[in-house]
């Protein structure tokens, strides 16, 4: 697959999530296989960007592979003017966000809420691919609700205004992230356009990996709750992709390597005290089975990185000891 001048590796990207997938976590899985990582969610209202949080998300040293930076809102020109600006900071493929089914995201008539409004979309894209050089690429869902999936439309829009590549999440923004993702719609569009199409939602292994690709014809994947706890989920698929085997199970001391590496990019980018608090998170979904639970409750008590990487190293530790 091909974005522009930048030719993809293989056919897995990594879904952008606030919260989720900075620069640590983005980097870890590009080093497990993801041929491409979008960054998290930047509002492209320049009055929110002097915090910390937009600070971050806009900074790209150290970034490896191909810089994608996401940005959301609802104003044609302010949209194109925050596309311009991250392109002078680094980023290479602007991504536009019409996914986003948070609320507080939609009651200001952005993200998932501007599939309602197709002229708006056509009017922010036009802006956005007419602001920049780089390629200008769009997430969408299936539509805003089950009785209105209009995905085929706005993909046609999508392609007619310059977009160079769409990701479908297969649900409608009324969906939120309940039930299952319906690849029908993704299939649908993929039919309807020429510009290559990513199909998102509900890929947590190598066999839904490959029926979606198959069922879609889809280009790529785009891979986000599956990956959380889980970044070797790309080397697993693209090992399955390849050989039609599954690829052995990731090893305890892979996995001490994989957390306690993690734990440390947390506290570089964040500092110790916001970085403790990520890490309880991404920790908890490293450590996700019934018989775990004691350790995450212990672990969220923590309040210093020495304690956090102490409690990870006595945990693989004592699984040693057992086996």
């Amino acid at each position: 697959m091909q974005i522009g001048p930048y030719q993809l590796t293989n056919q897995l990207i990594v879904a952008p999530m606030a919260g989720v997938t900075d620069q640590a976590f983005r980097n870890l899985c590009l080093r497990y296989g993801a041929a491409m990582a979008v960054s998290e969610m930047l509002s492209a209202n320049p009055e929110l960007w002097d915090t910390d949080k937009s600070r971050q998300r806009m900074a790209h040293s150290g970034e490896e592979g191909i810089r994608s930076v996401q940005i959301a809102g609802a104003d044609p020109e302010q949209m194109a003017w925050a596309a311009r600006f991250n392109v002078e900071q680094g980023a290479q493929i602007i991504d536009i966000n019409m996914g986003c089914p948070a609320k507080k995201v939609n009651k200001k008539q952005a993200g998932s809420a501007l599939m309602q409004y197709p002229d708006l979309v056509e009017q922010i894209l036009r802006a956005v691919v007419g602001a920049v050089e780089v390629p200008v690429t769009l997430k969408i869902r299936t539509g805003w609700e089950p009785e209105h999936r209009n995905g085929v439309q706005i993909a046609r829009i999508a392609e007619d205004c310059g977009i160079a590549s769409l990701a479908v999440h297969g649900r409608t923004r009324q969906c939120m992230y309940k039930g299952n993702a319906e690849y029908d719609t993704i299939r649908a569009i993929k039919q309807s356009v020429s510009i290559p199409v990513v199909a998102n939602g509900d890929i947590v292994s190598p066999e839904k990996a490959r029926f979606v690709l198959d069922y879609t014809g889809a280009d790529a994947l785009m891979i986000g709750r599956g990956a959380q706890g889980r970044p070797w989920i790309f080397r697993e698929i693209q090992h399955f992709l390849d050989t039609g085997e599954q690829l052995a199970p990731v090893g305890d001391e892979e996995k001490r390597r994989v957390m306690l590496e993690h734990l440390s990019k947390l506290y570089d980018l964040y500092g110790e005290f916001k970085g403790i608090r990520f890490a309880r998170k991404h920790m908890g979904w490293y450590l996700d089975q019934d018989e775990q639970r004691d350790f995450r409750s212990q672990f969220n008590a923590l309040e210093t990185a020495a304690e956090q990487r102490s409690a990870v190293e006595r945990y693989f530790d004592e699984l040693v000891q057992y086996q």
